[in-house]
C-alpha cells in the first residue's frame, strides 16, 4: 500500500464527513465513553504527527537520506495507551509506537516539535538524535522513561517483567529505585511476536508470579494487526492463546475512544492491584511492513482496502467532526500545514552530522573507568561481623574456590543493600554445588531467592532489576543452559548502553557454573566448554577465575564494574575446581587460599584484563585459563624437574583478553604453548594466536585444545578433553 494511497484516502474520507452539532469539549466525545472532546483533539495531533512521520520516512528513503521505514501507520491508537499512563511509568515499546512516543513527549511538557525532531533525527541516523545518537532508529528518551528497544521479536518482554519485579522489590527492601513506588511498567509487542519463545517466557513468568501472589505491576500491550510481515495471525488467536492468569482487556485499536477507555481500565487495574494484565488492541497495518515490502505478493486488494477503511486517523477525525468540535476543512488545513512543516524538519534533519568514525560509533559501547572500579571494589560493610555471625571469612583458614565465591557474595550482600542473588536452586538448596549455601538464611528471601526454571526469565529479571537501580547477580546453573537464552545477553543486555548513549544501563554479573572435568557426573549438558558465543559480544566482560583468591578478587571487580560503569559481566566458574583442595599431591592443600580481609582488598585488586603469572622460567610460556591452570602448573613442575624453565600465564579474563600481559610473557621466553580446554575451532586459543601475531610476536607458537566435539558421558570424555599429558607432550615438542 503506497503512501500516496493512504494520504489520498485520508483527504477524501475526511472531506466527506458531515459535521455534527457543536458539543462542549469538556464532555465525552461520544456517548458511553470517557474520552472528552478536548482530550480527543490533543491525541489526534499526536496521531497525525505519527502518521506524517511515516510519510516522511518513506520520502526520506526515496531521497536516499533516510534509513528506516518500519512505521506506525494503523497503530496510532496507542496514543491513548500513553495517555492512560504517567510520564514516570517505564515503557518498553515496540517499533510501531510513534503516537505513544509523541504523546509521552508532550505529557512531559516538551514542545510538539521536540518529539517529532527526535524521531526524524533517528530516521536520518543523525548523531544528535537524543537516545541512540544515530546508531539505530529506536523510541527512547531518559526524560520520558522510555527505554529503547530494537527487538522485533519481543525479546524485551522478559526485561519488562524484570522492571515490574524491581519496582516492587526495591520498595519492599526500602530502597530508592529508578521508578516511583507506585509505577506501572508497560511493554508493547505485535501479534506475531506473541508466539515467540521470549514472549511466551515473559507471559508465563508474569503469570507464575501472579499465581504465587507476587506483586508485579506490568501491562502487556499486544497490538494485533493480524500480520507478521507476510504471515497471517489466525483471527482470534491472541485472545484464545492468552495466559489465563493475566487479567485481559480488549479494544478496537482503530477507535480512539475505545482504546482510551480500555487502556485506562487496564492501567488502573495494574496500578491498584499490582498484578499483570494484557491489553489486546486490534489494529490495522497501513503501508506494509516497511518501505521495501510488496504487500500485493501476499495480500489481496480487497484486504488492503478493508484496512484502509478502518484507518484510525480517519476514525478519530470522524469523532471530532461528528461531535461538532471541528470541521473537515479545518482538519485538512491542519493536515497540510503539519505535513509541510514536518517535511521541512525532515530535510533539516537529513543535513545534520552523522557518526564520523569507528570511535564515535563505539564510544558508549563499554565505558571503562579502571581507577573508579578499583576504588569501588574495596568497599566493605561496616558491620561484617554481623553478616558472618561473628566468624569472619579471613579467620576460617584456607578456602576452596566454592567457599571463596560464597564468602565474597556474602561480603557484597552485606555492603550493598540493592544486590540480589537469584536463580534456579540458589536459595534454600544453596545451589547445585553449594556455592550460595546459607546466603538466603543470612540475608533473607527478598535478596536471595529461587526462580522458575527458565534461563530467559532469570536473565530478564536481571535485565529489569539492573535497569531499575538494583545490582542483580543471577546464576545460570550450567554453561550449556546459557545458550538457551543468549539473546538476553547479546541482543538486550549488551546493546542497551550502546543504543542509549549510556543513558540507560543494565549492570549485572551473571554467574555460570562452567566447563568440564566433573567426575562421575553429567554429560554434555553438565559439561560444556563452548564460550565463543560470549566472546564475540561487544563490550561484554567475561571472567574466568581458577584459584580461590582470584575468584574473590575478580568477583569484587566485576561487581564494582557493574556498579560504576554499568558493565555486563559473565563470571565463569570451573565446576571441577569448586571443591579442589590439592595441587601436586594429595593433602598438600595447594589449591586452597586464605580469604583476604578488606584492609588488603586494594593491594590484591585484579583489574579487568590483567593476567596472572606463575614461575620465572625463560624457556617456555604456557598460556591457559580455568581448569588448564591446574593442569599446566602440574605439567610445568615435571618439565622443570627435567631442566626446562617454564612459566604459566593464567589469562583470567577471556574478554577483554589481557593482551599486554600475554605479549610480555611471550617475549620473555620466545616460545608459547596455549593450553585451551575449549574447542579447537572457535575456542579461546584462536584469539590468543591472533593477538600474538598482531602484537608482533615472532617466536614459536603451538596450541593444544579439546576436540571439536560435544562432551560425552563418563570416561569417554577423556578422549575429547584436553589433558595434562597432552600439555606436557606438546611442551616437549616445542622445547625441541
Amino acid at each position: 500500500m503506497a503512501r500516496d494511497t493512504v494520504e489520498t484516502h485520508f483527504t477524501e474520507a475526511v472531506a466527506a464527513l458531515s459535521p455534527g452539532a457543536p458539543r462542549d469539549p469538556r464532555l465525552p466525545v461520544r456517548e458511553g465513553t470517557t474520552l472528552t472532546g478536548a482530550r480527543c483533539r490533543e491525541l489526534f495531533e499526536f496521531q497525525l504527527g505519527s502518521r506524517l512521520l511515516d510519510i516522511a520516512a518513506r520520502w526520506l528513503r526515496e531521497q536516499d537520506e533516510g534509513f528506516y521505514t518500519i512505521g506506525s501507520a494503523g497503530h496510532e491508537g496507542n496514543a491513548a495507551v500513553a495517555a492512560a499512563l504517567r510520564v514516570t511509568d517505564p515503557a518498553l515499546l515496540h517499533y510501531r509506537s510513534g503516537a505513544f512516543y509523541l504523546t509521552r513527549s508532550a505529557m512531559a511538557g516538551r514542545l510538539p516539535e521536540e518529539g517529532l525532531r527526535d524521531v526524524l533525527l533517528g530516521l536520518t541516523a543523525a548523531a544528535e538524535e537524543p537516545i541512540a545518537g544515530g546508531r539505530h532508529k529506536v523510541f527512547g528518551h531518559p526524560r520520558l522513561a522510555v527505554i529503547p528497544q530494537t527487538s522485533t521479536i519481543a525479546s524485551h518482554l522478559p526485561r519488562a517483567v524484570g522492571v515490574a519485579f524491581a519496582i516492587e522489590r526495591a520498595r519492599q527492601l526500602g530502597l530508592r529505585g529508578a521508578w516511583p513506588d507506585d509505577a506501572v511498567a508497560v511493554c508493547s509487542f505485535g501479534d506475531a511476536s506473541a508466539n515467540h519463545a521470549s514472549a511466551l517466557s515473559a507471559l508465563n513468568t508474569a503469570g507464575y508470579g501472579s499465581y504465587q501472589g507476587m506483586a508485579l505491576p506490568l501491562l502487556f500491550v499486544c497490538e494485533d494487526n493480524g500480520l507478521g510481515i507476510s504471515v497471517r495471525t489466525p483471527k482470534g488467536w491472541v485472545e484464545a492463546a492468552r495466559h489465563p492468569l493475566l487479567t485481559y482487556f480488549a479494544a478496537d485499536g482503530c477507535d480512539l475512544a475505545d482504546v482510551h477507555d480500555a487502556a485506562r481500565s487496564a492501567v488502573e487495574h495494574v496500578r491498584a492491584h499490582r498484578s499483570p494484565a494484557l491489553l489486546h488492541i486490534e489494529t490495522v497495518r497501513l503501508m506494509g511492513h516497511a518501505g521495501s515490502d510488496v504487500e500485493l505478493s501476499y495480500r489481496t486488494k480487497r484486504e488492503m482496502t478493508a484496512d484502509l477503511e478502518r484507518d484510525p486517523l480517519v476514525a478519530t477525525a470522524r469523532l471530532l467532526v461528528e461531535a461538532g468540535l471541528t470541521t473537515p476543512d479545518e482538519l485538512l488545513r491542519r493536515y497540510e500545514a503539519t505535513r509541510e512543516h514536518l517535511f521541512k524538519m525532515a530535510l533539516e534533519s537529513s543535513r545534520r552530522p552523522r557518526l564520523g568514525s569507528a570511535a564515535d560509533v563505539m564510544e558508549p559501547l563499554a565505558p571503562r573507568t579502571p581507577r573508579a572500579v578499583a576504588e569501588a571494589s574495596t568497599v566493605a560493610a561496616p558491620s561484617r561481623e554481623k553478616a558472618f555471625a561473628g566468624r569472619l571469612p579471613e579467620q576460617e583458614g584456607p578456602l576452596t574456590l566454592s567457599q571463596a565465591i560464597n564468602r565474597t557474595l556474602a561480603d557484597e550482600l552485606a555492603a550493598h543493600p540493592g544486590l540480589l542473588v537469584f536463580g534456579e536452586d540458589v536459595a534454600r538448596k544453596g545451589g547445585v554445588y553449594g556455592v550460595t549455601r546459607g546466603l538466603q538464611k543470612r540475608f533473607g528471601g527478598g535478596r536471595v531467592f529461587d526462580t522458575l526454571l527458565d534461563e530467559q526469565s532469570v536473565l530478564g529479571l536481571a535485565l529489569g532489576a539492573g535497569l531499575s537501580g538494583l545490582l542483580p547477580v543471577p546464576e545460570i546453573q550450567y554453561l550449556a543452559y546459557l545458550h538457551n537464552a543468549l539473546d538476553q545477553i547479546r541482543g538486550e543486555a549488551a546493546t542497551l548502553s550502546f543504543f542509549s548513549r549510556g543513558a540507560f544501563r543494565n549492570p549485572m554479573v551473571v554467574r555460570v557454573a562452567s566447563y568440564a572435568y566433573q567426575k562421575g557426573f553429567g554429560g554434555h549438558f553438565h559439561n560444556d566448554n563452548s564460550v565463543a558465543a560470549l566472546r564475540d559480544i561487544p563490550g561484554l566482560i567475561v571472567a574466568s577465575p581458577a584459584r580461590p583468591d582470584d575468584a574473590a578478587s575478580m568477583l569484587r571487580t566485576c561487581l564494582a564494574a557493574a556498579r560504576v560503569d554499568g558493565s555486563v559481566c559473565v563470571f565463569l566458574e570451573p565446576i571441577a575446581l569448586y571443591n579442589t583442595r590439592d595441587l601436586f599431591e594429595e593433602g598438600d592443600g595447594g589449591w586452597l587460599a586464605p580469604y583476604v580481609p578488606p584492609a588488603r582488598w586494594a593491594e590484591t585488586h585484579v583489574p579487568v584484563g590483567r593476567a596472572r603469572s606463575y614461575g620465572d622460567g625463560r624457556d617456555l610460556t604456557i598460556v591457559t585459563f580455568g581448569n588448564g591452570v591446574r593442569m599446566s602448573l602440574r605439567a610445568a613442575v615435571r618439565l622443570t624437574a627435567e631442566g626446562y624453565g617454564c612459566r604459566v600465564l593464567d589469562l583470567r579474563w577471556l574478554s577483554p583478553l589481557p593482551v599486554d600481559d600475554l605479549l610480555h610473557a611471550a617475549e620473555l621466553t620466545g616460545k608459547v604453548l596455549i593450553a585451551d580446554e575449549t574447542r579447537r575451532a572457535g575456542g579461546v586459543s584462536e584469539s590468543v594466536v591472533a593477538e600474538l601475531i598482531d602484537g608482533g610476536f615472532t617466536g614459536r607458537i603451538a596450541r593444544v585444545t579439546s576436540a571439536d566435539s560435544f562432551i560425552p558421558l563418563g570416561d569417554a570424555s577423556r578422549h575429547v578433553l584436553l589433558s595434562e599429558a597432552e600439555i606436557e607432550d606438546a611442551a616437549r615438542k616445542l622445547l625441541g
